[in-house]
């Protein structure tokens, strides 16, 4: 059998069992805290500390809908695929144990070009990366030949019994916070649009301005908020929390759902980034930042774990003549309507 270390001596695809071997050395699930057995075997095994909860979660990349394999190098493809597993984990104040994917390649993806790095390896040496930042093995997964890239990415992790942060504890009176900073994702892929465009006919990619690297970071490399999770959920300090996956006007409006409260944001202290719009950071999506409440006799730092926090609004009981969702601008109260991502609309 070819090391897997080694460079394919030849330009054919790679088969699963080899791609399987290829992977376990590179990201390989190997025995960790809260993971005995990892790739190898049917199943792997975890191990959670007595009196933890397992929380699970999955999200399903494609290409086409959640990125582009012209705009998108495979090391984003694979870092953006466990990011957005180990946001929902952050969001429920879980530490990661382990990750799976199932992952379909079109044959061509497992096969050289010139001196090229394959494509599969550098998605894993991305999605490896993160995976190592936060203490989270590939425990196992499965391979298909597809006709499009496709990653289904199941994230497993731990949370002390009773502990989880959900969507459904806000109450009225309670205050708004929100980390970091808004609408840079979708400003980043408004700029990786334009310059996918400008560069169809250039030899060689145009040289990056420093806040055209800023804005594209946002949307590259998204980071999840992991610590900062586990920070809330330590400290028993808010009382419901949700990640911005799909855009705060949509996912607040998910908060108020399950909460059966209502939410008022102050569109003056809402943390929007540089590059963004006031519009991106209501609507764009993918910052997967957290988005939580807490009582107000909470002391909620404006760091935790380095990230910024900002207290951007206050929930509300609910009236039959008002809106879920509303935002204080300088027009005074106005309804904020759910216009982020939604799958079939």
């Amino acid at each position: 059998m070819r090391n897997c270390q080694e460079p394919f001596a030849a330009k054919r695809p790679l088969g699963e069992r080899a791609l399987i071997q290829r992977i376990r050395s590179r990201v390989g699930g190997k025995p960790f805290a809260g993971l005995t057995l990892g790739i190898g075997d049917d199943c792997a095994l975890l191990g959670p500390r007595p009196g933890e909860q397992i929380a699970v979660t999955t999200d399903l990349s494609i290409a086409g809908r959640h990125f582009r394999l012209e705009w998108h190098p495979p090391e984003v493809v694979g870092h953006r695929t466990l990011a957005r597993g180990l946001s929902d984990l952050a969001a429920m104040g879980a530490r990661p144990l382990a990750a799976f994917l199932s992952l379909g390649l079109p044959r061509e993806l497992t096969v050289p070009k010139g001196r090229q790095k394959v494509w599969v390896d550098r998605f894993f040496d991305g999605f490896g990366a993160l995976a190592r930042t936060y203490k989270t093995p590939l425990a196992g997964g499965d391979l298909a030949e597809s006709p499009i890239v496709a990653a289904d990415i199941v994230l497993v992790g731990a949370v002390p019994h009773g502990r989880a942060l959900l969507r459904s504890g806000a109450r009225a009176g309670d205050l708004l916070y929100v980390t970091g900073r808004l609408g840079g994702a979708a400003a980043g892929l408004t700029g990786l649009r334009k310059l996918a465009i400008r560069s169809e006919n250039r030899p060689r990619p145009p040289t990056l301005s420093s806040k055209m690297r800023d804005l594209l970071a946002a949307h590259l490399n998204p980071q999840p908020r992991i610590a900062q999770g586990l920070w809330l959920q330590r400290r028993g300090l808010a009382s419901a929390a949700i990640d911005l996956s799909d855009g705060i006007s949509t996912d607040l409006a998910h908060l108020c759902e399950e909460s059966e409260v209502a939410a008022e944001i102050d569109a003056s202290v809402l943390p929007v980034h540089p590059n963004a719009t006031l519009k991106q950071a209501l609507h764009g999506g993918e910052d997967y930042e957290l988005l939580f409440t807490a009582s107000p006799k909470a002391r909620i730092p404006s760091v935790i774990a380095g990230v910024t926090v900002s207290r951007i609004g206050r929930m509300t009981r609910r009236r039959a003549d008002l809106p879920d969702v509303t935002i204080r601008t300088e027009r005074g109260v106005e309804m904020l309507e759910p216009k982020g991502w939604e799958h079939f609309q």
